[in-house]
């Protein structure tokens, strides 16, 4: 059975996703440290992990496989959830897969990096856009749509 698991804390497209999951009857659950409400909708759960960090990321990890989608910004949970055997798509609807997580994970250390030894480096990209939203929303439908089929 495919679920549709989101990395809750800072995710933008909570809304989106429950739209498109409640359209396709699928489950869906949101993980976070808390401070979000229960949802009224019976096909969306909350599931609230202990404070710490990545503590909700180890839980999607260890609960994600096969036929399952995975809405996260988080680069290594997205390793992870993509060696279970997930999809795993960014909240601004870029679909990440075992050919790009790597040099996405490089890029990431690499700045990482880049930032530690130059503090007057600025990071951070543009903002969260309506384009991004949109897009979001047509990846998700696909890749539930294919997670569904098999």
């Amino acid at each position: 059975m495919t679920t549709l698991f989101i990395d809750a804390d800072a995710c933008p497209v909570k809304v989106e996703a429950e739209r498109v999951a409640t359209r396709l009857k699928v489950p869906m659950v949101l993980v976070c440290n808390g401070g979000l409400r229960p949802p009224a909708n019976p096909l969306v759960s909350l599931r609230i992990v202990a404070e710490g960090p990545d503590e909700a990321d180890k839980w999607i990890a260890d609960q994600c496989g096969p036929g399952d989608v995975v809405v996260t910004a988080d680069l290594p949970l997205a390793d992870r959830c993509l060696k279970a055997g997930a999809r795993v798509i960014t909240h601004d609807g870029e679909v990440l897969t075992i050919a790009n997580i790597g040099p996405r994970l490089a890029t990431r250390d690499l700045m990482a990096d880049l930032r530690a030894a130059d503090p007057f480096l600025q990071g951070g990209g543009a903002g969260f856009s309506k384009a991004d939203r949109s897009r979001f929303l047509q990846v998700l439908d696909r890749e539930l749509g294919a997670a569904l089929r098999g």
